[in-house]
């Protein structure tokens, strides 16, 4: 009768068998190159740091990549940004990422898809601190925080339309997320905070990535976001390359609308959490919209 216990196994092949499975083990690790803003007596400085988060406890939450936006420029950017955040969005679930499809306010088009009622069942946990309450925009929001952040370094007073001659008029331009994006079998979607929350607690989540549009608005502010994920306990991330801005230069600080953007990254960096780029997922460059006249990406925000 014959053994196959470890025993048995030649030196070699054994030795063979163990790389392999670390190597397996290490290659679907997330490797993320996390950037800060740490405050010194001189003001703010780049912090850098490496980590490795296990797929299995890790969320990447797609923030209102909605099918259309009432301002022009902002529908094009999403439109171009998609192409690649799908590629992210496919890489990272690959390697065991779970992945929550946020296009707020347009949930009821995903009523009775198993993505949708998979965030409706899941079982309810509490926070330990409350979930946010104000309404704006059609869900729950967390308002700038003056006891945790400075004001934004944008003024986006006027709604941010950067559209040339004249501005777009504000409409209900959005009915779901933009079909580049896939939505797959084992995702799930939501805009809702204790929905959110309670897929997290289920899956014993503990590290949160954020991406999508706006950063200054909606990836800071809805209740699945930054701000929320932040005060409720989870290790939260910005990817940063896949994110933008509702910033219109005419309004201070008067800068291109990509620098505007950059301002609003390095104010997240300071006070909410660290990001990264995509490149840490993907293996491949980072992205920049086709209209940026600045450096390549990795040189940028240094």
């Amino acid at each position: 009768m014959k053994q196959f216990g470890i025993g048995l196994i030649p030196g070699a092949a054994l030795v063979w068998m163990i790389m392999a499975f670390h190597g397996s083990a290490d290659e679907n690790t997330l490797r993320l190159n996390l950037r800060s803003r740490t405050r010194t007596a001189q003001g703010f400085t780049i912090a850098e740091r490496k980590v490795s988060w296990e797929p299995k406890k890790t969320a990447l939450i797609v923030c209102d990549m909605w099918d259309d936006h009432w301002c022009k420029s902002a529908a094009r950017r999403v439109a171009e940004m998609a192409v690649p955040l799908h590629e992210v969005v496919k890489a990272a679930r690959a390697r065991g990422v779970f992945v929550i499809h946020a296009p707020s306010t347009c949930t009821r088009f995903y009523e009775g898809t198993p993505q949708r009622k998979r965030a409706q069942a899941a079982r309810f946990s509490k926070t330990a601190v409350p979930l946010a309450v104000s309404q704006r925009w059609g869900t729950a929001w967390c308002w700038t925080d003056s006891k945790h952040e400075a004001v934004l370094p944008i003024d986006d007073s006027d709604m941010g339309c950067d559209c040339q001659p004249a501005k777009c008029a504000i409409r209900e331009a959005w009915t779901r997320q933009i079909s580049t994006i896939e939505i797959a079998d084992a995702d799930a979607i939501t805009d809702n905070g204790q929905e959110t929350w309670n897929l997290l607690a289920e899956r014993g989540i503990d590290n949160v990535i954020l991406c999508g549009v706006h950063l200054n608005m909606c990836v800071l502010g809805r209740p699945f976001a930054i701000r929320q994920m932040v005060k409720v306990g989870k290790n939260v991330a910005l990817m940063r390359d896949m994110t933008d801005t509702m910033y219109n230069p005419e309004r201070p600080p008067g800068v291109s609308h990509f620098d505007g953007t950059d301002l609003v990254i390095e104010h997240v960096e300071k006070y909410w959490c660290p990001s990264f780029t995509s490149s840490d997922i993907t293996g491949k460059p980072g992205f920049r919209f086709k209209e940026d006249p600045r450096a390549p990406l990795s040189n940028q925000g240094k």
